[in-house]
C-alpha cells in the first residue's frame, strides 16, 4: 500500500510503499478514503513528543470503510462500515482517568499518526473503541477536519460555562476558529470574532459571528467588556499573548477556554482573574462518542468545515500550505 511517512523527526514527508497493517486483538483495519492535514501532524513531523516511533504515518483526522475487524472486537461494527478515527485513538481502561469514565484524559491513550502509523495511507489499523460512526449527509472529506477541530471546538463549548443567549468570544478565525464561530452561532450565543486585522471580518459574519474585532486596531480585552464582557473566550489561536489580552474583557465567572497550542506563554494579573472570578481552562479534544456528537450536530445544523483537497501523494506540499497558514482552513488528503 501507499503511505506518507516522516523517516525520523524534522525529515521531509515522503511518499513509499509499505506492506498491508495487519489487525490483532481488538484492533480495525480501515481503508482510508480522506485524512485531514492538522496542524498537530508538525509533532509527528518535527518530533515535539518523545514518545514518537519512527518512521511514522501522520495523520489524525480519519475517514474511510471497515476493511478487516480483529478477532476480539465486539459491538455493532460491520465490514464495510463507513467510520472515522480523530486525535482520539483509545484508551487503556485500567489507568485513574479511565475508571472515573473521564477517557479522553487518559495519560496511556494512543494518538494516531503521533505514537501509531495514522492516516496518511491507504490503510490504518486502530482500536475498535477509537471508532465514530460517518453520517450518510456528510462526504468523508467533510467529515475529516470534523474529527478534530470539529469536536475539539464543538465539545468544549458544549462542556464550557457557557449558555444559549450568552456572549461567546472566538479569538481567531483559521482551521478551529471558523468552526468555533458556527457552532457557536448555531448554539444559540452572541459571537464574537477576534482575529489580527479587519481581511476577515466578513467571513466571521458570514460564518454567524454577530461582532468583530480587529486586535490590531483595539485592545481586546476592552472591547469585549465595551460589549458587556464574554462569558467565554474560546482560545483558538497559538498566541498565549493573544490569548492573555483577552483575559480583562471576560465577564464574571467568565472562562477563558484554551484549544490553540501555543509555543508562548499565558501572562496574567491575578487580580483580572481574582475580583471577577474568572478562570482559565484547558480543553482536550474528545473521545470517538464526541466526535459523534459533532458529527451529528454538524449535519442537523449544516455546518461545514471549510475544505481544500489534494490527493495523497501531494501531502508533502498539502503539509506546507497548512503550516505556513495559506490553507484556507482545512487541507484534506484523499485516495
Amino acid at each position: 500500500m501507499r503511505a506518507v511517512q516522516v523517516a525520523r523527526a524534522g525529515a521531509p514527508l515522503e511518499l513509499v510503499e509499505r506492506d498491508m497493517p495487519q489487525v490483532r486483538d481488538d484492533q480495525v483495519r480501515v481503508r482510508v478514503e480522506a485524512c485531514g492535514v492538522c496542524h498537530s501532524d508538525m509533532w509527528a513531523k518535527e518530533g515535539v513528543l518523545p514518545s514518537t516511533p519512527y518512521p511514522i504515518v501522520p495523520g489524525h483526522e480519519i475517514v474511510g470503510v471497515i476493511d478487516e475487524l480483529g478477532p476480539a472486537v465486539t459491538g455493532p461494527w460491520q465490514q464495510g462500515e463507513r467510520v472515522g478515527v480523530g486525535w482520539f485513538g483509545g484508551s487503556c481502561h485500567h489507568c485513574e482517568s479511565c475508571r472515573r469514565g473521564d477517557f479522553v484524559t487518559c495519560p496511556n491513550s494512543p494518538v494516531p499518526g503521533i505514537t501509531f502509523d495514522g492516516g496518511y495511507a491507504d490503510y490504518v489499523v486502530v482500536s475498535a473503541d477509537a471508532l465514530a460512526r460517518i453520517p450518510e449527509e456528510l462526504s468523508s472529506t467533510e467529515a475529516a477536519p470534523l474529527l478534530c477541530a470539529g469536536v475539539t471546538t464543538y465539545h468544549a463549548l458544549r462542556e464550557s460555562t457557557a449558555r444559549p443567549g450568552d456572549r461567546v468570544a472566538v479569538l481567531g478565525v483559521g482551521g478551529l476558529g471558523h468552526l468555533g464561530i458556527q457552532f457557536a452561532a448555531r448554539m444559540g450565543m452572541e459571537v464574537v470574532a477576534i482575529s489580527r486585522g479587519p481581511a476577515k471580518a466578513d467571513l466571521a459574519r458570514k460564518l454567524g459571528a454577530h461582532h468583530h474585532i480587529d486586535s490590531q486596531a483595539t485592545d481586546p480585552g476592552q472591547a469585549l467588556t465595551e460589549l458587556g464582557g464574554a462569558q467565554v473566550v474560546l482560545a483558538t489561536a497559538s498566541s498565549g499573548e493573544a490569548a492573555s489580552q483577552t483575559v480583562p474583557g471576560l465577564a464574571p465567572r467568565g472562562q477563558l477556554l484554551v484549544l490553540g497550542a501555543a509555543n508562548d506563554p499565558l501572562q496574567v494579573a491575578a487580580p483580572s482573574l481574582i475580583m471577577p472570578g474568572a478562570s482559565i481552562v484547558g480543553h482536550p479534544s474528545g473521545t470517538s462518542k464526541d466526535s459523534e456528537d459533532t458529527l451529528r450536530f454538524s449535519r442537523l445544523t449544516d455546518i461545514r468545515p471549510m475544505i481544500e483537497t489534494v490527493p495523497l501523494d501531494e501531502a508533502a506540499d498539502a503539509y506546507e500550505k497548512m503550516i505556513t497558514n495559506e490553507a484556507r482552513f482545512r487541507m484534506v488528503l484523499t485516495t
